[in-house]
């Protein structure tokens, strides 16, 4: 049941908050059968709220309790995984990560901010804070970096700055809520992603204000990331490869002849 993601075995079903008690109504990412999984397992790969339900503060506070630790599970698990695979393949994309913020570090950020971090952003920046800028750090999906916290915050103040000498709240060229993760470069800024903390939505960006919706979630995001390196042969757009010691997606427009690139496959 549900709808086809685009990529084999995923899926995403629409539950009404009606047909449960108590429930919100829900948008549940999940992956059944071959070739991700074996024939009749299924795995809930994400779960995003799309409208809460009418219930008293404390039944609301735990509810979001339990939607935010399973984010914090989703999220870790999926980057381990990433982890992982680079420990084992790209040496070079493993070497560039930065350790994971304080609980302190994270707490500035958000008064900085002026908001409230989502659950599922925290988990993963607590694991990593950013990238250093050496070769190998853009190993996201298509090559982006992840932003450390110094960079989304003076990235989120000039972007809110342009807002507001635009002064168009019709169509804004950023959001209050729209945090900045990962970007073109580690010093590069002319595009990346944003997650949208009042949606949980992954969002697009980039220097001629293009802004649209990528992904559902950063636990879809990050499971199709980490799903990519395992089982490369399902992947449809950029491919992961390897050019010196780092995981490159291409195949790149330009080779580095000192560093061929070599598409991964197994």
């Amino acid at each position: 049941m549900g709808t086809p993601q685009g990529e084999p075995s995923l899926y995403t079903v629409e539950i009404d908050g009606d047909t449960f008690e108590d429930c919100p109504a829900l948008l549940v990412h999940y992956a059944y059968g071959p070739p991700l999984l074996e024939e009749g397992r299924v795995e809930i790969r994400g779960i995003t709220v799309t409208q809460p339900p009418a219930t008293d503060d404390g039944q609301d506070q735990v509810l979001d309790r339990g939607l935010e630790e399973a984010a914090v599970r989703q999220v870790s698990t999926a980057w381990r995984r990433v982890e992982a695979w680079l420990r084992e393949r790209a040496p070079a994309s493993y070497a560039s990560l930065k350790a994971g913020a304080s609980v302190e570090e994270i707490g500035a950020l958000e008064a900085a901010l002026g908001l409230r971090i989502p659950a599922d952003l925290k988990a993963l920046w607590s694991l990593h804070a950013g990238v250093r800028d050496v070769s190998g750090a853009g190993f996201l999906p298509d090559n982006r970096a992840l932003m450390d916290l110094e960079a989304v915050a003076a990235f989120h103040r000039m972007q809110m700055r342009f807002q507001q000498r635009s002064r168009s709240d019709e169509d804004p060229t950023w959001r209050p809520s729209w945090i900045p993760f990962c970007s073109y470069g580690v010093d590069d800024r002319s595009s990346g992603l944003y997650l949208d903390s009042a949606t949980g939505e992954l969002g697009y960006f980039s220097r001629y204000a293009e802004r649209w919706t990528e992904y559902a979630s950063l636990t879809v995001y990050l499971e199709e990331f980490a799903d990519a390196l395992e089982a490369p042969g399902l992947v449809t757009g950029a491919r992961p490869g390897l050019a010196g010691g780092a995981l490159v997606w291409g195949p790149p427009t330009y080779s580095d002849p000192d560093h061929p690139w070599v598409e991964y496959t197994s």
